[in-house]
């Protein structure tokens, strides 16, 4: 029966502090697939009904800000938002305003990644992307959402934003 409990406490404390280490943010691991590394997460499927990124802009030209909204009609702790080439996939641009409770992280280049900085429960999100100087083709925002340490959405989509 020792033995038991001593297991059971080893698991315990392993998945507190696995859960509180993402509790500010998700970590670089996540940079390319945008999955988080949670213990036991639950993927659900991509066809959600209740998260959605979009912007008011169906085109943009180099050097422009666009504007990216993210809704929710549930309330979620974490996230992680990209801008990606519709061409390779890669992740591009950077992001200028961002809102309380996230921060940015650098996947590959300083802030062209946002991810969430505390668990406070989270809804409607404004932030501000700025396309490269260079023209780099069409583009998608891309976001994973975790709504409990145990069941999150991976890479939901906007629609394309044409260069």
């Amino acid at each position: 029966a020792h033995i038991a409990v001593v297991g059971w406490a080893c698991t315990t404390l392993c998945l507190v502090s696995c859960a509180a280490a993402f509790s500010h943010g998700a970590s670089l691991s996540a940079c390319t697939d945008m999955m988080p590394r949670h213990l036991r997460t639950q993927l659900h499927s991509p066809s959600n009904n209740y998260i959605t990124v979009h912007t008011n802009m169906s085109f943009y030209f180099p050097g422009d800000k666009v504007p990216v909204t993210v809704r929710s009609t549930r309330d979620f702790m974490g996230f992680l938002l990209q801008a990606r080439k519709v061409s390779n996939d890669e992740i591009a641009g950077t992001f200028i305003f961002i809102p309380p409770g996230s921060k940015l992280l650098t996947c590959f280049e300083d802030g062209d990644t946002v991810t969430h900085s505390d668990k406070s429960l989270k809804r409607n999100l404004s932030f501000v992307w700025k396309a490269p100087d260079q023209p780099i083709g069409d583009i998608k925002f891309f976001i994973s959402i975790v709504q409990s340490y145990f069941v999150y959405w991976a890479k939901i989509e906007s629609a394309i934003v044409a260069q």
